[in-house]
């Protein structure tokens, strides 16, 4: 097995500028401490869509999801280098821009395993499971785990809410965007696992606990310890056969890192915090793929410490990737 290092710098599903320069920014951070990280693993570029933001006129077309034909063809691409690295036995990590490309990289999950039951470990501050159906900004970065649970506008009805009216074009390319890669969904509620989320709308809200999802909130995993919680959410996730595992960077405590990235929310996860949970998950060989999104140097208020503070948790997460496999 190797470490393959995939680089997917899309910003087209957010609505803040500078995702897209999340890796340059992680390795501005790995290079300021003469650390050759960049230098030990294999990296490929995924062509991105970002030519996109240039055109507003493409807001308005399927203003319920934003760019949504652009985000297609981005999917098709992530799932041909995710899937192609994991048919090859080596593993995937995601530098992604922003959070958007999570649901293209399940996709390339799925596709390599496509027999196999996934779960989920989704480490943010928000829950990311809106649809054209529910969005409250059009924004696609807050719709990939909606993406990859095939959630439609049944989902909301569900719960006695007025789904969003959309047009064609976008209901055309929602069915288009679930079914990429595997057809949908691609990982049932109960195996998604949510650590550090704390800011999320009603619809969200509803969809976490009508389904009985498990959300471990920041001072819940402090006072049982964050070895203790990764344990946990290994537990939940016992009967599944493969995990992906996401880490936004906004799930970490604005106040304490940085503002540098396009959703801070305060009261979030500690460095040591963060390191302690990987360490324990990561040692799991269920485990096929890491992904790192969202950071954002434009909005550092602290220069480029969100990125510093990321290729740290980066660089533990890959010994421990590398340690157990």
């Amino acid at each position: 097995m190797k470490i393959q290092l995939i680089e997917v710098m899309s910003e087209i599903g957010a609505g803040t500028r500078g995702a897209s320069m999340c890796a340059a920014a992680i390795k501005t951070a790995a290079e300021n401490t003469t650390d050759d990280y960049f230098k030990k693993y294999d990296l490929v570029r995924v062509e991105h869509e970002n030519h996109l933001l240039f055109d507003p006129a493409l807001d308005l077309e399927t203003p319920h999801a934003k760019r949504i034909e652009g985000m297609v063809r981005l999917y098709e691409r992530i799932v041909k280098y995710v899937s192609g690295t994991l048919k090859k036995n080596d593993f995937p990590i995601i530098l992604a821009g922003d959070h958007s490309v999570a649901g293209g990289t399940i996709a390339g999950v799925k596709n390599a395993f496509p027999d196999k039951e996934l779960g989920i470990i989704w480490v943010d501050a928000h829950a990311d499971l809106h649809t054209p159906y529910t969005t409250p900004s059009g924004n696609m970065h807050g719709m990939p785990l909606g993406i990859s649970m095939g959630l439609d506008a049944e989902s909301r009805i569900e719960f006695g809410l007025k789904p969003n009216i959309i047009n064609e074009k976008t209901r055309k390319n929602w069915e288009i965007i679930k079914n990429i890669g595997h057809p949908s969904p691609k990982v049932k509620p109960e195996n998604v696992v949510f650590l550090g989320l704390r800011d999320y709308e009603e619809e969200e809200e509803h969809m976490v606990h009508g389904h009985h999802m498990l959300k471990i909130g920041v001072e819940e995993a402090r006072e049982d310890g964050f070895k203790t919680t990764a344990k946990r959410v290994l537990k939940r996730l016992e009967d599944v056969d493969i995990i992906y595992v996401t880490f936004d960077v906004d799930s970490l405590d604005c106040d304490a890192v940085s503002h540098g990235t396009g959703t801070p929310v305060p009261n979030g996860l500690f460095e040591d915090e963060v390191i302690a949970f990987f360490s324990v998950i990561l040692a799991e060989t269920k485990v096929k793929c890491f992904e790192v999104t969202e950071v954002n140097p434009t909005l550092d208020e602290k220069k480029n410490v969100m990125a510093e503070t990321a290729f740290r948790i980066l660089r533990s997460a890959t010994k421990n990737i590398e340690a157990y496999r």
